[in-house]
C-alpha cells in the first residue's frame, strides 16, 4: 500500500526540521515504546540523543542506522518500526534533514511514549462517519473535499504536519461546544467525542500520513450520534402537548372570542382577535394591477377557526426570550440545563445573544420585533405554549392571507386604491425608512392591525411560485409542509416596501441572502442581519393538534442533518 507524499500539504522550501514538533513525535509514536530506559530492545534506547548513540550519526542520515531501518521493506526482520503504520516518504523526509542538518536534540526535551495513529484504523472511520457527508466530490462545503489525499492537500491550511494548531480541521473540530466556527455542528453530529478529537490531533502531530488508495465514503452511525442532548426533544414537546390538551376547553366556533392576555414570565401583553373559520377566494385575479404571477389563478379554499395576533409581536414581547443573559450552546440550549432545577419553559430552545442591536436604531419598546430566523419565530411560539397552556404557532399561508382580507376580495383589505394606503399601512412613501409602533394605523375590517405593511411576516409554509396550482377548489386548511430551508413563505409587505407588495395577495420567498453579514459559519440558526423588515404574527388554531404536528410546527426550520 503506497502513502501520501504529505509534503504536498506544505512549502518543499523547508527553513530546518523542528524536534519539538517534527521529529519528537515520531519517535514518541514510533519507537519509544521498545527503546526507552525500561524497554532497551536490542539494547538501543531513543529518549535522549547520547541513550541513541551510534544509531544516529549527526549530518550523515544514510550512516545512521536510526533512519536506516526504516527504509527496509515491512517483511525484513530488521526494518523500523517492526508492526504499526510504517513511517511514510514525508515523515522519512523529515528524519533525513533532521539528522543531516546535524541531528540538533535539545538536552532538556523530555520524550514520552505515544499512541500510533494508523489512518485506516483509526481516522478514517471518524472522518467517514462525522464529515464526509457535507465534504466529498459531490458536496464539498466550504471547498472543502475530505475524500481523498490529493483532496485534502488543496486548501491551504486544512492539514499541516506535525501543526494541529494551524491545521483548519482540527481548529473547528475543537472548538467550544457553543463556538460558531465547531465542525461538526451540533445539528450535524457535533461535537465530536473527546477522544475523537485526541485522536485527530495525535495524527496531524504526528505528520498527516494519508495512503495514497484510501478513498473515504459516507459511513452510517452504528449507534446513536454523539450530538449533546438537548431536552428541547419529543419528550418536551409531549409534556407540552399534554398541558395544553389538560387546559383544553369544549368550544365551538360560536364560543370562540377575542381575548387579551400577558405573556406569564415576563407580563408582557399581547391581544388576540377570534376568527371564524370559512371559505374564501385565495389569491389574486389576473386584472388586478401589481399581480404576479405566482398569485394565482385563484382558487377558493376552507380554513378551519383560529385565533391571531391582533398586532405583530412586538420588542416587548419578544426581546425578553430572546435576551436571557444566559451562556447557550449554537442550538439554543442552556449550558447550565437541570431537570432538577429547570422547567419545561427553561428547556425550550431560546437565541444565543445577538452579536449587533437587533432593532438596528428603529426603536423597541411598542415596536414590531425583525430579523428573527423563522426557527426563531416557531422557537418563541413553543417558548409561549410552555408558559401558557394554550398552542401557538405561525400562520399558514391560507390562514394569514384569509385574515388579512377579512371578508374582502379588493386588493387590499379597504379596497382597490393604493393612495389610501397611508390611512392603514406603514410603507416606503410615509415610514421614514424605518418601522413604526404597532397598531397606529386603522385596523382591517376584522380589527387586526398592520396586515399591511409596518415589517413583513413569516408564515409556516414552504414558498413555492405554483401554490394556487397544487391546490384543489374547496381545499381545506391548505399548507405546503417545508422540506427545506429557502425559500419559506413572507406575508404583508414591509416599511420599505412599494404598494404592490402590500398587497392581500402578495407572496414573497425567503433568501440566503437575508444572512449574507451574518459572521457565524454556519449562519446563525436565530438572526437574519440583512432582513430588518422581517417580522411575525402569531395563531392559535381552534382545534390542538397532536404532539406529533405541534413538534413539526416548532421544528419544521431546524437545520437537518
Amino acid at each position: 500500500m503506497t502513502v501520501f507524499a504529505a509534503s504536498r500539504l506544505f512549502s518543499e522550501t523547508r527553513a530546518g526540521v523542528d524536534f519539538e514538533q517534527e521529529v519528537k513525535p515520531l519517535i514518541e509514536s514510533a519507537c519509544l515504546r521498545c527503546h526507552d530506559a525500561d524497554h532497551d530492545e536490542g539494547g538501543l534506547r531513543l529518549d535522549s540523543l547520547h541513550a541513541a548513540g551510534e544509531s544516529i550519526v549527526p549530518g550523515n542520515a544514510k550512516d545512521s542506522s536510526f533512519y536506516a531501518r526504516m527504509l527496509l521493506p515491512a517483511d525484513d526482520e530488521g526494518a523500523m518500526p517492526p508492526d504499526g503504520p510504517r513511517i511514510d516518504p514525508a515523515q522519512l523526509e523529515v528524519v533525513r534533514q533532521w539528522i543531516d542538518d546535524g541531528a540538533n536534540w535539545p538536552a532538556e526535551a523530555k520524550l514520552t511514549p505515544r499512541p500510533r495513529i494508523d489512518f485506516v484504523a483509526h481516522v478514517q472511520p471518524i472522518l467517514e462517519i462525522n464529515c464526509v457527508s457535507c465534504h466529498n466530490e459531490e458536496k464539498a462545503e466550504g471547498e472543502v473535499n475530505l475524500t481523498t489525499a490529493e483532496a485534502v492537500a488543496a486548501p491551504d491550511g486544512l492539514l499541516v504536519p506535525f501543526r494541529p494548531q494551524s491545521s483548519l480541521l482540527y481548529v473547528v473540530v475543537s472548538a467550544a461546544k457553543d463556538d460558531p466556527a465547531l465542525m461538526p455542528p451540533p445539528d450535524h453530529g457535533g461535537p465530536l467525542a473527546h477522544e475523537d478529537v485526541e485522536t485527530l490531533r495525535l495524527w496531524i502531530t504526528q505528520g498527516v500520513s494519508w495512503p495514497r488508495d484510501a478513498k473515504l465514503k459516507v459511513r452510517p452511525r452504528s449507534e446513536p450520534s454523539g450530538r449533546p442532548s438537548s431536552p428541547d426533544d419529543m419528550e418536551l414537546v409531549r409534556r407540552i402537548h399534554a398541558k395544553i390538551v389538560a387546559n383544553d376547553r369544549s368550544r365551538t366556533d360560536a364560543e370562540m372570542q377575542d381575548y387579551a392576555a400577558e405573556v406569564p414570565q415576563t407580563g408582557a401583553p399581547y391581544e388576540m382577535v377570534a376568527i371564524q373559520g370559512g371559505e374564501f377566494e385565495m389569491g389574486s385575479p389576473s386584472e388586478e394591477s401589481g399581480r404576479q404571477d405566482d398569485e394565482g389563478p385563484q382558487v377558493a379554499v376552507r380554513v378551519d377557526p383560529f385565533w391571531i395576533g391582533k398586532h405583530e409581536v412586538s420588542w416587548d414581547e419578544y426581546e425578553p426570550y430572546m435576551l436571557t443573559g444566559i451562556e447557550r450552546m449554537k442550538n439554543g440550549t442552556r449550558k447550565d440545563f437541570d431537570w432538577g432545577r429547570h422547567t419545561d419553559v427553561d428547556a425550550v430552545s431560546q437565541p444565543t445573544t445577538p452579536y449587533v442591536e437587533m432593532s438596528f436604531g428603529m426603536g423597541q419598546y411598542g415596536y414590531p420585533a425583525i430579523s428573527m430566523t423563522q426557527h426563531a419565530a416557531n422557537k418563541y411560539c413553543e417558548w409561549l405554549s410552555a408558559q401558557t397552556g394554550e398552542f401557538y404557532r405561525l400562520p399558514t399561508e391560507a390562514e394569514w392571507e384569509y385574515a388579512c382580507r377579512a371578508g374582502t376580495t379588493t386588493a387590499y383589505s379597504f379596497g382597490e386604491d393604493p393612495a389610501n394606503l397611508d390611512d392603514y399601512a406603514w410603507h416606503e412613501a410615509n415610514s421614514e425608512e424605518k418601522y413604526q409602533l404597532v397598531g397606529e394605523k386603522k385596523p382591517n375590517p376584522w380589527g387586526l392591525h398592520d396586515m399591511h405593511g409596518n415589517v413583513a411576516e413569516w408564515t409556516i409554509d414552504q414558498y413555492v411560485p405554483d401554490y394556487f396550482s397544487r391546490l384543489k377548489s374547496g381545499a381545506e386548511n391548505p399548507f405546503i409542509r417545508p422540506t427545506k430551508l429557502y425559500p419559506r413563505s413572507v406575508r404583508g409587505g414591509g416599511w420599505a416596501d412599494g404598494p404592490e407588495l402590500l398587497r392581500s395577495a402578495a407572496r414573497r420567498g425567503s433568501e440566503a441572502a437575508w444572512q449574507q453579514q451574518d459572521p457565524q459559519l454556519p449562519k446563525s440558526l436565530w438572526y437574519l442581519t440583512d432582513a430588518p423588515w422581517v417580522g411575525f404574527r402569531i395563531v392559535r388554531p381552534l382545534k390542538t393538534p397532536s404532539a406529533e404536528e405541534m413538534h413539526f410546527y416548532w421544528n419544521c426550520s431546524s437545520p437537518k442533518p
